[in-house]
């Protein structure tokens, strides 16, 4: 298959897969609980897979020092003061220090991931070191994951893509707090102008990416 780059060399980009989404416990802006589980195994597969052909596993953590640190977006001021927005716990959400600022223990390899903590915006480029960690490891090639597909997901993908990054969302990897219509939804706008989406058997099957 063609990926646009001549020599694909890969790395996951794995988005906000933390506590304060997938643990239903300490959750402060959760999925739910199908969603959850879905989404830890699927993930667990591809970076157990990928782990293994020396793809490197990029983590990124949602942190934020303060409240006013979230509470400078408009948009996000007005989620927390309704209350049937599936975000209206924004004002509250990945504090430092939290028990939800914590990477799914099983989704994480301290020995071989690396993690970038510092986003605070949907686009997980903004205000990280994302796109210089990328191109010192050489990376042209980003296989995105996480939560929201139609936040985060959607935002990242919309970012590399503009950066001339070619972009493989995995299909099965990527879920949303805000329920099965968004997520298709962020789905369609990725596959119609933004990069490819693949499940993870397919991706797997891309010997361009592990040559």
């Amino acid at each position: 298959m063609n990926l646009g780059v001549d020599r694909p060399k890969a790395a996951i980009v794995a988005i906000d897969l933390h506590r304060g989404h997938l643990d239903m416990a300490v959750a402060t802006m959760p999925t739910s609980p199908e969603v959850a589980r879905q989404v830890i195994a699927a993930n667990k597969r591809l970076f157990d897979w990928a782990r293994g052909v020396k793809i490197p596993v990029i983590h990124l953590l949602t942190q934020y020092r303060d409240v006013p640190e979230i509470a400078s977006n408009p948009f996000w001021r007005t989620r927390a003061e309704d209350p049937n927005a599936t975000r209206k716990n924004v004002l509250k959400h990945n504090l430092a220090g939290m028990p939800g600022v914590a990477i799914i223990p099983e989704l994480y390899d301290a020995a071989r991931d690396l993690v970038v903590d510092t986003k605070k915006r949907y686009d997980c480029f903004v205000g990280t070191d994302l796109d210089f960690t990328l191109r010192a490891h050489g990376i042209n090639t980003l296989l995105i994951t996480g939560v929201n597909t139609n936040s985060c997901v959607l935002a990242t993908t919309t970012a590399a893509n503009v950066r001339d990054y070619a972009v493989i969302v995995v299909k099965d990897c990527v879920e949303t707090m805000d329920g099965p219509a968004l997520h298709e939804a962020g789905l369609l706008c990725i596959k119609t102008a933004f990069g490819f989406v693949m499940t993870t058997d397919e991706v797997q099957g891309l010997g361009a990416l592990v040559t």
